[in-house]
C-alpha cells in the first residue's frame, strides 16, 4: 500500500518514505509510529493506543514518546510548534490531519483516490473537520505577469493568514494550486479535499484601481454564504496584498463562525466544539445582557461534555470580562477574578491562543497593569497578526499609560484591518472615552454616537455620552442620553465606577474624575 500526502509517499510494502525522488531515512520505529497515525487518521489515537501497538505494551516514558513523535515530525516536514501534519491534541492523544490519498496494485493498474475513497468514507476518515476550507487560486481577470504575482500572493497569503484562526483546517497551497484553471465541481472538491468550505475569488486591475471579488461557498450544499468586493485605488502592490488578505481573514473568521453555529443548529445532538460554535456566534451578535447569557449557556454546556475544552472556558473568560468591564455588574471584582481564573488555564494548554493572550491583556489592563497589557497585545498580534482588536486594544492602553495622543492610530489600524467587524462599536467607544480623557469633548461626542448607532444596547456608552454632552454645554442632548441608558440598566449608579482606577498617570485620573463630574451634570443617579 502507498499513501499520498502533502509533498510525500509512504510505501508500507517497502517501508519506504519519500519525498519527490529523495528517501527519507527513517528508523523502524518510527516508519511504524507515521503508519499507525497514517492508517488512523480518521481518528484521534491515546498515547496507550501508541504504547500498545508500537511498543506492544511496554513500559515508555513520556519523553521517549516525545522524541519519536518529534522525529515522525521531522522526517515529514512538519514541527511540534507548527503541527501542519500530526497534531497533539492535549489529555486526549494524537492525529494525522493532513490530507491521505491511497494508492495499491491491482492486476498491475495503479487505482488512485476513488476506490479507496469509498472504502475510506466508510471507516469515517473522510468526515470534514469543522471549520475546514480551501483557498482557490484566485484568477486573474486582468491578464499581465504582475497581476499573475499579485493574484497568486493573495491566495498563499490568506491560506497562511487563515490557518492562524483558532479550529481552522486550511488546506495546503500547494494543494490548492493544482486545480488552477480547472472547471470546479464545488461537492467533488469538497469530497477530495475533505473540506466543508471553498472560497473563490478573482482579481480585476481597471486605469487606476484594483477589484478584488470572493465567495464562500457551502461544499456540501454548494449554498453561497458570502460575497464581498474590495475596491482599492492603485498603490503599493504588496501594501495593497496585506491590507485586502487582512480584511478577508478578519471577514471570514466571523462568516465561518456563523456558518458552523448554523450547522450546529442543524445538529441533533451537539458536541462541545457544536456549543462553542454556537457561543461565539451569540458573542459576535453584540455585547448585550441576553447575548451574553445566551452565550455562557452554550459554553457551560460545552464544559459539561468536555470539561478541559479550551474554547469554551476562554468563551467563559470573555463573558466574565465583558461584563466587568463594561461596568454590567456590580461585583466587578468577582467577574475579573473568575475570567483571569480561566484565562491562566486556557494559556496553560494552549500558549499560543492569540485571542486568550489580548483577552488577558485588556484584564490586565483594567486590573493596573497596563504595561503587562501591552505585552499581551504584542504577544497576540505575534501569534496573528491580523488581530485588529488587539491594535484597538493598543490604542485604549496607551492613554492609561499618558501616551494618550498614539492611541487614535492603532484604533484606526484596527478599521483598516477590519472595517465591519462586529465589536467595531467598541473600538468608537474606546475611542471616544480616550476623547474624553484628553479633554476633547467635541470629539469624544461623535465618536461616542457614532458607537451607539453602531450599537444602541452599550450602556455606559450613553452614561459616557451623557457626560461628553453635559461637558459641552448640551444638557438636554444629556438627559435624553442618561434617560437611553437607564431604561437598559435602571439600577446604574455612577457608584459602580468608582473604585476602578487602574492607572496612576495623571491625565488619565483627571480625565476619568471629568467624565464622572459629566455624568453628575447631566443627571446620572450618583448611589
Amino acid at each position: 500500500m502507498r499513501y499520498f500526502f502533502d509533498e510525500y509517499a509512504f510505501d508500507t510494502d517497502r517501508r519506504e518514505l519519500h519525498r519527490g525522488s529523495d528517501v527519507i531515512p527513517t528508523t523502524p520505529q518510527v516508519f511504524d509510529l507515521l503508519e499507525y497515525l497514517i492508517q488512523n487518521s480518521h481518528r484521534v489515537v491515546s498515547k496507550d493506543d501508541l504504547i500498545k501497538t508500537i511498543w506492544k505494551g511496554r513500559i515508555v516514558s513520556d519523553a521517549a514518546l516525545t522524541t519519536r513523535l518529534n522525529a515522525a515530525r521531522i522526517a515529514i516536514g512538519d514541527s511540534g510548534e507548527g503541527q501542519r501534519l500530526i497534531k497533539t491534541l492535549p489529555r486526549k492523544g494524537f492525529r494525522f490531519v493532513g490530507l491521505v490519498r491511497e494508492s495499491c496494485q491491482t492486476a498491475g493498474t495503479m487505482i488512485h483516490d476513488s476506490a479507496t475513497r469509498s472504502e475510506s468514507a466508510k471507516r469515517g476518515q473522510f468526515s470534514p473537520p469543522h471549520l475546514s476550507i480551501v483557498v482557490l487560486p484566485f484568477v486573474n481577470l486582468s491578464g499581465g505577469l504582475e497581476q499573475d504575482y499579485f493574484a497568486d500572493g493573495i491566495t498563499e497569503s490568506l491560506t497562511g493568514d487563515l490557518s492562524r484562526i483558532d479550529g481552522t483546517f486550511v488546506i495546503a497551497c500547494n494543494t490548492a494550486l493544482t486545480y488552477r484553471g480547472k472547471a470546479i465541481d464545488v461537492r467533488q472538491l469538497g469530497r477530495e479535499l475533505n473540506v466543508n468550505y471553498v472560497l473563490e475569488g478573482s482579481v480585476q486591475r481597471g486605469a487606476s484601481r484594483f477589484r478584488v471579488n470572493v465567495q464562500l461557498i457551502d461544499a456540501e450544499t454548494r449554498a453561497h454564504l458570502w460575497a464581498d468586493r474590495f475596491d482599492k485605488p492603485m498603490t503599493d502592490l504588496l501594501e495593497m496584498q496585506d491590507e485586502i488578505v487582512s480584511r478577508l481573514a478578519n471577514a471570514l473568521d466571523a462568516q465561518l463562525i456563523e456558518a458552523e453555529a448554523r450547522r450546529a443548529e442543524r445538529s441533533h445532538h451537539p458536541d462541545a466544539i457544536d456549543l462553542c460554535f454556537q457561543g461565539r456566534h451569540s458573542l459576535n451578535k453584540g455585547l448585550t445582557s441576553e447575548n451574553l447569557a445566551q452565550a455562557r449557556r452554550f459554553f457551560e454546556h460545552a464544559l459539561t461534555l468536555d470539561p478541559e475544552n479550551v474554547e469554551a472556558l476562554f468563551g467563559k473568560a470573555s463573558i466574565d470580562l465583558s461584563t466587568a468591564t463594561t461596568f454590567m455588574a456590580d461585583d466587578r471584582e468577582a467577574y475579573f477574578s473568575a475570567a483571569e481564573v480561566s484565562l491562566i488555564k486556557v494559556l496553560s494548554k494552549a500558549p499560543s491562543h492569540a485571542r486568550a493572550h489580548a483577552s488577558f491583556g485588556i484584564l490586565k489592563l483594567f486590573t493596573g497593569r497596563a504595561m503587562q497589557a501591552l505585552g499581551e497585545f504584542e504577544q497576540a498580534l505575534t501569534l496573528d497578526r491580523n488581530l485588529a482588536s488587539a491594535h484597538a486594544m493598543t490604542g485604549f492602553a496607551k492613554v492609561f499609560i499618558g501616551r494618550g495622543a498614539e492611541s487614535e492610530a492603532h484604533i484606526q489600524q484596527a478599521f483598516r484591518l477590519s472595517p465591519r467587524d462586529s465589536i467595531s462599536c467598541r473600538w468608537m467607544h474606546w475611542l471616544g472615552v480616550v476623547k474624553l480623557i484628553l479633554g476633547a469633548d467635541a470629539d469624544a461626542v461623535d465618536w461616542l454616537r457614532r458607537s451607539l448607532e453602531a450599537n444602541r444596547n452599550n450602556t455606559i456608552g450613553h452614561f459616557q455620552l451623557a457626560a461628553a454632552l453635559a461637558l459641552v454645554g448640551s444638557l438636554d442632548e444629556a438627559r435624553a442620553a442618561v434617560r437611553a441608558g437607564l431604561a437598559l440598566d435602571p439600577a446604574f449608579t455612577i457608584r459602580r465606577t468608582r473604585g476602578l482606577i487602574p492607572s496612576t498617570d495623571v491625565t488619565f485620573r483627571a480625565g476619568s474624575k471629568r467624565i464622572r463630574d459629566g455624568m453628575l451634570m447631566a443627571g446620572v443617579p450618583k448611589e
